[in-house]
């Protein structure tokens, strides 16, 4: 099957990528105390001279005491900005694009559970999962510095050369734990029963951030359904909570909505084959972009258990995006196995495609 779908431009803002494929966050932890290294630079330079039209950094942290879990973690502040404008230069250098992925763990430690918060660990009641309580929950003074320190990030990625902003809004981080009914149990104005309340303090946040980066930048807000906490945990059960959930995002400066599922090919309601890219561009009329497990045979939770993964057709991907589903495609593990996983797909060279195994996560390739 023609792959062209794939390789047409894509503008939004004053963006324009010129393919449809995105570099996936993740998560890498090769940063010493939070500072990306020479090494780190070199990992994303290589990808976009590879051809891919948009990458989007591993996570970021915001300026909180503990908005990371792990001390190899970058983070987006302070000491190490200057190295992040290391990593854009050598990504402009070869031609490439590329957005930060800012972000807060909140009350999620597992990637680091021996690493200790230097400071108060920031959660909407103070749960680490629907009926585990373990901190205290977040005071309207530590919501407002956590607000702001999102807008400082974008900010800084506005005067670092960046060309858009991913806000990590999903997997059971900060954001999307005061989307979920089961860990914000807060009775303010930043929680509630709806799912339009739970949503607000991510609106604020989105504000801020486009406050940050001004008109002319992408904005791009990572979303998902599931949580590390629980799989099969849902924001959203029908297409009418969907919109409840995600209109005031849009309203508060969404351009772009990045749809994560651990597998693409989903439906994500009843009645309907649409992903939750799908529905999230049928009901908001945004650009999206799907993501999980493109180009392989194997969803990435299994992969930190030890397993491995073979290449997949894209068949079924094409088709969705000619019909105009979704408008980008976000790729992984596939990336990090092959930073020449793009042309190879451009060209038609799926014999030499790689596998992926999980000493791939074990080094900056």
């Amino acid at each position: 099957m023609s792959v062209d779908a794939l390789f047409r431009p894509f503008t939004v803002k004053g963006l324009t990528l010129p393919n449809r494929i995105v570099m996936a966050p993740m998560t890498r932890s090769f940063s010493p105390n939070g500072v990306p290294t020479s090494d780190v630079a070199g990992y994303y330079r290589r990808r976009a001279e590879g051809g891919v039209g948009l990458i989007v950094t591993e996570g970021t942290v915001v300026e909180r005491p503990a908005a990371r879990n792990d001390v190899n973690v970058p983070v987006f502040h302070g000491e190490a900005l200057p190295h992040w404008k290391t990593v854009v230069d050598e990504v402009h250098a070869a031609g490439g694009l590329i957005a930060p992925q800012i972000w807060h763990v909140g009350s999620a430690r597992g990637q680091g559970a021996d690493w200790t918060p230097l400071g108060k660990v920031d959660s909407p009641s103070g749960l680490t999962a629907p009926g585990k309580a373990k901190y205290e929950p977040m005071t309207e003074e530590d919501v407002a510095d956590t607000i702001a320190a999102f807008g400082r990030s974008a900010r800084a990625a506005r005067e670092l050369g960046f060309d858009a902003v991913e806000i990590h809004g999903a997997h059971g981080y900060l954001i999307d734990q005061f989307f979920w009914g089961g860990v914000n149990v807060r009775e303010d104005r930043w929680g509630g029963p709806t799912i339009a309340e739970r949503a607000r303090f991510g609106a604020e946040v989105v504000k801020a951030v486009r406050e940050g980066v001004g008109d002319d930048i992408p904005v791009i807000l990572r979303l998902s359904q599931w949580k590390q906490q629980d799989f099969a945990a849902r924001i959203a059960e029908t297409p009418d909570q969907m919109v409840e959930w995600l209109t005031p995002l849009s309203d508060a400066g969404v351009d772009v909505f990045h749809c994560s599922q651990r597998r693409f090919w989903e439906p994500e309601f009843e009645g309907s084959d649409l992903n939750f890219a799908g529905w999230t561009k049928k009901l908001m009329g945004k650009p999206t972009i799907t993501v999980g497990s493109v180009g392989l045979d194997g969803e990435f939770i299994a992969a930190f258990g030890g397993e491995g993964s073979k290449p997949a057709s894209l068949d079924g991907l094409v088709r969705r995006l000619e019909k105009e589903e979704f408008d980008l495609v976000a790729v992984g593990r596939a990336l990090l196995a092959d930073p020449h996983w793009v042309q190879k797909i451009r060209d038609g060279r799926t014999e030499e495609l790689r596998n992926f195994e999980r000493s791939d996560l074990m080094t900056l390739s």
